[in-house]
């Protein structure tokens, strides 16, 4: 079938939104301060870390059609069901979902209307809106690619080439950090889009289905295709901010605060509108996020339970939980579910590499074995953030340990663990053929 170009803009564009949320809003500026002259490479390796790894998720969902469960079982059924379920609470109701509303009031409502504003209030339309824009799963592509997208773009570029044509500085000569190339990889890394990669393929491959592209070869392209036009979308943004942060390098140092730095530069670019113009920019990359990962939820609940979870509740329910959680105990409820992410992180992006090939792997044991190291080591790493264990010496010492793994300062330390794993399942013979 004949790939439409009008098709893949509209679909690349509703991924780029789903990506860009409010964390990948203020990390780029931050890291331009960072790195001053060297803000280029700072960038590159954000974009590789983040927007590459994001790709491959989307590209590696495409090998089962869209279906998470199909890939995540081939470590086992119930290993997959918990990994899946985790990572899709934790992207979702127990910790991004409610963020976006907080982080939306905190960056773009209270500015502009200071104490005025309830936050209960504001939660309550964040996520009637949310719930409006996804309670028909087979819309949520098109509203956010065709409508949304355009907006956040319009205004990011407004930004953006309104700081390149006046900047308001010269990037310094010097950099706050050991390696720019490391902390780039890092912080890409850290902003988890990997994870969603995997949920929001789910979305983007039915809604390239829908489209026609029904036949693998077309569903492959297309999606890719949708990949290339969402990750091009990242490098602009990332690459304009990254360098509006460098142009401020002589104004703040590393321990400026990463909201308060893309409020500074957006009142100091635009002037008096420029909290208006950043609510917006915000609200928007905020909510298709929000309608990104909520239309996923539904989604996965209802594919895991053979359909016993109807869409349409589940949003519901995802939505109200939501709303209540972006306003009492937020910070006890990341600090509970940055655990669970830490843990079951490196095994979601084993599943994505090994499910590039995934049709290529006939022994499910080079899952299995992969797997279970990934979250051994995960579940390691993630003990110095559980509550209570900071302060513990051992713990504390454990975690270095892991981190002076080769890639370990890229947060990779549990790499070649894995690999070596898969290639010792290679030769145990699975009784499960894929």
């Amino acid at each position: 079938m004949k790939i439409k170009m009008k098709d893949i803009v509209v679909i690349g564009f509703a991924l780029f939104a789903m990506f860009f949320g409010a964390g990948n809003l203020v990390f780029p500026p931050y890291l331009g301060v960072l790195d001053g002259t060297k803000w280029f490479i700072g960038f590159i390796a954000f974009l590789f870390a983040d927007g590459g790894l994001a790709l491959l998720g989307v590209i590696a969902m495409t090998r089962t059609g869209g279906d998470l469960d199909a890939l995540y079982s081939r470590a086992g059924k119930k290993i997959g069901l918990v990994i899946g379920t985790a990572s899709i609470l934790c992207i979702g109701p127990f910790l991004a979902i409610p963020r976006t509303a907080a982080v939306t009031f905190e960056v773009g409502i209270n500015p502009v209307f200071g104490d005025s504003f309830s936050p209960v209030v504001f939660s309550i339309i964040f996520f009637a809106i949310t719930l409006f824009l996804t309670i028909k799963p087979s819309k949520v592509v098109d509203i956010v690619g065709q409508f949304l997208t355009p907006a956040l773009l319009i205004c990011l570029a407004v930004l953006i080439v309104k700081g390149i044509i006046s900047p308001l500085g010269t990037p310094l000569e010097r950099t706050l950090v050991d390696n720019v190339v490391v902390k780039g990889i890092y912080d890409g890394y850290q902003t988890m889009d990997a994870m969603a990669s995997c949920i929001f393929a789910g979305i983007v491959i039915s809604s390239v289905k829908a489209k026609g592209y029904t036949d693998q070869g077309s569903l492959v392209k297309a999606t890719l295709y949708a990949g290339i036009v969402a990750v091009a979308g990242l490098a602009f943004v990332y690459g304009g901010l990254t360098y509006l942060g460098a142009t401020v390098s002589p104004m703040f140092d590393d321990t400026v605060g990463k909201s308060a730095l893309i409020i500074s530069i957006t009142e100091s670019i635009l002037g008096g509108p420029g909290k208006v113009i950043l609510a917006i920019i915000v609200a928007l990359a905020c909510l298709t996020t929000s309608i990104g990962l909520t239309s996923a939820c539904g989604n996965y609940f209802r594919d895991i339970t053979g359909g016993k979870l109807k869409y349409e509740r589940t949003v519901i329910v995802v939505c109200i939980f939501s709303a209540i959680v972006s306003n009492l105990g937020l910070d006890k409820i990341i600090s509970m579910a940055v655990p669970i992410l830490l843990t079951v992180y490196p095994a979601v992006v084993t599943y994505i590499i090994f499910g590039l090939f995934n049709d290529k792997i006939s022994n499910d044991n080079i899952f299995k074995f992969a797997i279970w190291v990934a979250v051994v080591l995960g579940l390691l790493s993630a003990l110095p953030a559980v509550p209570g264990l900071a302060d513990n010496a051992s713990i504390q010492a454990m975690g270095a340990k892991l981190n002076a793994f080769p890639g370990g300062e890229f947060g990779f330390f549990w790499i070649i663990p894995v690999a070596v794993a898969g290639l010792v399942g290679k030769f145990v013979p699975s009784k499960v053929k894929a």
